[in-house]
């Protein structure tokens, strides 16, 4: 009498035939962030050398008796040297930055290499920051109140302040910490040392056409003292080129 069970599947094996593999699944894009070749301004430890050897040479001048000589050399009054910036100023890399109808963001930086030690987002929009800036002169001045009865902060660890643009007040400026879209800007930007032009954007953000301005240039950092700085805008043919100084107070 004939076997009427139905075939399983361990019969396949006997006559030789094999179930179908299944299809293998679509590899998923790798999640991981896009690395990055700027480097900690940390890293650069020459600079904490220099300033070491010059304390030890300092402390050891410091030792000798102040000898005033008996005479003294006229002076020219035509030959005044501007120790302003020569000597109280320390260059940095400033790039502001933004989407034409967004809000333009300052990223400050010891060399276009470098991680960026300073990000503060601004109220302003790009346009207009740009119309200002088209006019030739520009001015702003961030403002933040002193902490009473706390331990004050670094100039440039204050988290708001209160922005104005050729003396109107245009809103905040918001410190925050560097996003990937900002280590991307930098990272596109690492062999510009000055210059303006745009960028393609982030189709999510501002749309297909969406472009990101930019204009980065050398910045002469001045500290007035603790709860005063100003960075001044340097013009690769010195005098051309917008005038643009940035003035960063706590009252």
């Amino acid at each position: 009498m004939a076997d009427s069970r139905p075939n399983t599947g361990n019969d396949n094996s006997r006559d030789g035939s094999t179930a179908p593999p299944p299809n293998p699944s679509t590899p998923k894009a790798s999640s991981s962030p896009q690395p990055f070749s700027l480097i900690q301004p940390s890293e650069l430890q020459s600079k904490k050398h220099k300033r070491k050897v010059l304390r030890a040479f300092r402390s050891v001048f410091r030792a000798f008796p102040i000898i005033t000589p008996a005479c003294k050399f006229p002076t020219s009054p035509g030959l005044q040297t501007d120790s302003h910036i020569s000597i109280s100023g320390i260059r940095v890399t400033g790039t502001l930055f933004g989407y034409r109808k967004g809000k333009v963001s300052l990223s400050i930086q010891e060399s276009p290499k470098c991680l960026p030690s300073l990000v503060i987002e601004f109220s302003l929009q790009t346009n207009v920051l740009q119309k200002e800036l088209s006019a030739g002169m520009v001015r702003i001045a961030l403002e933040c109140e002193k902490r009473c009865g706390k331990e004050q902060v670094k100039l440039f660890d204050e988290p708001l302040w209160t922005m104005f643009c050729n003396g109107k007040k245009t809103g905040h400026g918001v410190k925050r910490e560097a996003t990937a879209e900002d280590l991307h800007v930098m990272e596109l930007l690492k062999a510009v040392s000055m210059g303006a032009g745009v960028l393609p954007g982030n189709s999510e953000t501002e749309g297909v056409d969406g472009e990101l301005a930019y204009i980065r240039a050398f910045f002469d950092r001045v500290v007035g003292s603790k709860d005063c700085e100003t960075l001044y805008m340097l013009s690769p043919d010195g005098n051309t080129g917008p005038d643009l100084c940035i003035f960063l107070v706590r009252m």
